[in-house]
């Protein structure tokens, strides 16, 4: 990665330009990184984006530090601030958000997240909190998946348990989604979207600094061959002027 911004920077980027103007976005439990891609979308293409942070039910907080947690008080004073029930109303309604943006302890092959457990469910290696809101992802209009490790230990070929619903990887196992389902993940070392035919997930582009075998080699899953992946591109002197004024203390550059 470029001394000149860090992975983090990078990756709020990328999901900044997948935002789109007027469009609703809700994010989970650990809101720093969508928090920034949306802010930063709203000041230089998405003036009319807006956000709900999770747990908080704050819409479009502007905080001075970003914050760790979706129910950090420095959410708060926001414009409105939802109670609980109500987002979690909207987000199974299916026509009011436009973009989940979630995680999980793993991802699998066709966009499937896992924030159950990792391993036997009577023993297992590692306990997450539970499903939190992932269970209506897929009646929202599509998802950006994203998180801080690329690893075979979290991308993986099938999740343990799907608390999230992804693409369907069989016709047996086919859903009625209302939305598109998974539309982007976004990692340290790349950005990856999904086989229109196929639902599984593939390269998309390739960060500076990272390599396309280094990449393979960090996904538990063989991603489908092809051209060489393009080069994700660089933040513009804009782009990161402004999210560095959004990120005052400089959490997304530890």
């Amino acid at each position: 990665m470029s001394a000149a911004y860090s992975a983090p920077e990078l990756m709020a980027v990328a999901m900044a330009r997948s935002f789109n103007d007027g469009e609703v976005v809700v994010m989970g439990a650990v809101p720093a990184l969508p928090l920034a891609a949306c802010r930063l979308a709203r000041a230089l293409h998405a003036p009319h984006l807006s956000y709900i942070v999770g747990g908080s039910g704050t819409v479009n907080p502007e905080p001075d530090v970003l914050p760790h947690s979706s129910c950090d008080p420095d959410l708060a004073p926001a414009p409105c601030t939802l109670p609980l029930p109500d987002v979690v109303l909207l987000e199974g309604r299916g026509d009011a958000l436009d973009v989940f943006c979630a995680g999980g302890l793993q991802i699998d092959a066709h966009g499937n997240c896992n924030l159950i457990a990792v391993g036997d469910w009577a023993r297992p290696a590692l306990r997450g909190p539970g499903t939190v809101g992932l269970p209506f992802l897929p009646v929202t209009r599509r998802s950006v998946l994203y998180t801080m490790t690329h690893t075979p230990r979290t991308f993986v070929e099938r999740v343990d348990f799907v608390s999230g619903a992804g693409h369907a990887a069989s016709p047996a196992e086919d859903r009625p989604y209302r939305g598109t389902g998974p539309a982007l993940v976004v990692t340290p070392l790349a950005t990856l979207d999904f086989d229109p035919t196929t639902k599984r997930m593939r390269l998309a582009t390739v960060h500076p600094g990272a390599t396309e075998v280094q990449v393979r080699e960090s996904t538990g899953f063989a991603l489908p061959e092809g051209p060489p992946a393009p080069e994700t591109p660089e933040p513009s002197d804009e782009e990161l002027g402004t999210l560095r004024r959004l990120d005052r203390e400089g959490m997304l550059r530890e």
